[in-house]
Protein backbone atom coordinates (compact mmCIF):
# COMPACT_ATOMS: atom_id res chain seq x y z
CA UNK A 1 0.00 0.00 0.00
CA UNK A 2 2.93 2.52 0.63
CA UNK A 3 4.10 2.37 -3.16
CA UNK A 4 0.64 2.86 -4.00
CA UNK A 5 0.14 5.89 -2.07
CA UNK A 6 3.63 6.84 -3.22
CA UNK A 7 2.81 6.68 -6.60
CA UNK A 8 -0.03 9.05 -6.54
CA UNK A 9 2.12 11.42 -4.49
CA UNK A 10 0.28 11.47 -1.12
CA UNK A 11 1.64 11.29 2.27
CA UNK A 12 0.67 7.70 3.73
CA UNK A 13 -0.87 10.22 6.94
CA UNK A 14 -3.27 11.67 3.84
CA UNK A 15 -4.08 8.23 3.14
CA UNK A 16 -4.87 7.25 6.37
CA UNK A 17 -7.13 10.37 7.23
CA UNK A 18 -9.11 9.54 3.86
CA UNK A 19 -9.61 6.10 4.37
CA UNK A 20 -10.88 6.66 7.90
CA UNK A 21 -13.60 9.56 6.93
CA UNK A 22 -14.14 7.80 3.53
CA UNK A 23 -13.05 4.28 4.28
CA UNK A 24 -16.61 3.17 4.35
CA UNK A 25 -18.52 4.60 1.96
CA UNK A 26 -19.88 3.76 -1.30
CA UNK A 27 -19.46 5.73 -4.52
CA UNK A 28 -22.60 6.85 -4.51
CA UNK A 29 -22.82 7.78 -0.73
CA UNK A 30 -18.86 9.61 -1.82
CA UNK A 31 -20.76 11.44 -4.53
CA UNK A 32 -23.85 12.80 -2.51
CA UNK A 33 -21.09 13.89 0.18
CA UNK A 34 -18.99 16.35 -2.13
CA UNK A 35 -22.87 16.95 -3.64
CA UNK A 36 -23.90 18.36 0.14
CA UNK A 37 -20.66 20.21 0.86
CA UNK A 38 -20.63 22.68 -2.24
CA UNK A 39 -24.72 23.53 -1.19
CA UNK A 40 -23.84 24.11 2.17
CA UNK A 41 -20.80 26.16 0.85
CA UNK A 42 -22.87 28.10 -1.09
CA UNK A 43 -25.50 28.61 1.47
CA UNK A 44 -22.76 29.75 3.88
CA UNK A 45 -21.77 32.57 1.22
CA UNK A 46 -25.44 33.42 0.90
CA UNK A 47 -26.09 33.99 4.25
CA UNK A 48 -22.72 35.47 4.58
CA UNK A 49 -23.82 38.03 1.95
CA UNK A 50 -27.22 38.33 3.44
CA UNK A 51 -26.25 39.74 7.01
CA UNK A 52 -23.50 41.58 5.50
CA UNK A 53 -26.05 43.48 3.55
CA UNK A 54 -28.32 43.67 6.66
CA UNK A 55 -25.46 45.76 8.71
CA UNK A 56 -24.42 47.83 5.88
CA UNK A 57 -28.61 49.04 5.86
CA UNK A 58 -28.76 49.10 9.37
CA UNK A 59 -25.80 51.43 9.73
CA UNK A 60 -27.34 53.29 6.92
CA UNK A 61 -30.67 53.36 8.52
CA UNK A 62 -28.73 55.14 11.67
CA UNK A 63 -27.00 57.67 9.95
CA UNK A 64 -23.65 56.41 10.69
CA UNK A 65 -22.14 56.47 7.28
Amino acid sequence: MADAVRQIGISQHTFDRWRKQYGGMNRAQLSRLKELEKENLRLRRAVSDLTLEKLILTEAAQGNF
